[in-house]
């Protein structure tokens, strides 16, 4: 399938998505492509990664983002299809509940591993081609939840969304020189089917009552903000995260919805 640009605000732009197979990380492989981007997609789902880059018309890698070497072998697709990488999305994630109690020093090291050495992976990969050309786009999914908000059973995924935030300023720092600008998007509640999986409909509906925009997000509302950041409009923006969450953070209790007149 050709996608045709809606306004052409990536095009020409080569774009690598990790974590790209369903969920946000397709639904904004989906924006990008609309936009006129060149996709290479990565993921950890062969099957599924290859149905939705043959959706999209893009190169597809069997990735591991906790390994170096299979994030460099990405990158190095990207060029070999394109001839020069402009922005790295970071997405891949793990969110297993459990209570901190239960976790294992095994289990606390395969989410850091995925969630924020993938991350770091994922800068260290991209950096040497963006600053060759001395300009890219480094974006990571982070979340609302560890930098604001935590539940239980989200220790390590907490711990790791916090040092994403703190990745993204440091390597923001280090890489503006290059003409390299680092951000993120923290996603609230997004409605995916992971979220339809592993949560149900109880919990969702809990979510619903504490939003006050009264939805969960949709991947594309995600995107949309990853669209805003890779695109020039925001060439002079770096080290910042955006809140995508529909108001969560804003109440200071429960009792918030006021009645419309």
């Amino acid at each position: 399938m050709t996608v045709r640009p809606e306004t052409g605000r990536l095009s020409g732009k080569v774009a690598l998505i990790v974590g790209a197979a369903r969920g946000i990380g397709k639904g904004i492989a989906q924006r990008f492509a609309e936009e006129g981007a060149r996709l290479v997609l990565a993921d950890t789902e062969i099957e599924v990664g290859r149905a939705t880059a043959s959706e999209l018309d893009a190169a597809f890698i069997g990735t591991d983002i906790s390994l170096l070497a299979d994030v460099e072998a990405a990158v190095a697709l990207a060029l070999a299809h394109h001839g020069r990488l402009d922005v790295i999305v970071q997405n891949a994630g793990i969110y297993p509940w459990q209570l901190l109690e239960n976790t294992s020093p095994d289990d606390w090291d395969r989410v850091m591993a995925v969630n924020l050495r993938g991350s770091f992976n994922a800068a260290r990969a991209a950096l040497v081609p963006m600053k060759a050309q001395r300009r890219g786009r480094m974006l990571f999914t982070s979340s609302i939840t560890g930098p604001h908000v935590t539940s239980p059973g989200h220790g390590h995924y907490s711990a790791t969304k916090a040092g994403i935030n703190g990745l993204i300023r440091s390597a923001a720092l280090e890489f503006a020189g290059y003409g390299i600008t680092v951000n993120g998007v923290e996603p609230g509640n997004i409605l995916t089917e992971g979220m339809e999986l592993h949560r149900g409909a109880a919990f969702i509906k809990n979510m619903e009552d504490a939003i006050p925009l009264g939805r969960l997000g949709s991947p594309r509302d995600v995107a949309n903000a990853f669209l805003f950041l890779a695109s020039d409009d925001a060439s002079y923006i770096t080290g910042t995260t955006i809140v995508v969450d529909g108001g969560q953070l804003l109440p200071e209790g429960s009792d918030f919805r006021l009645a419309p007149p």
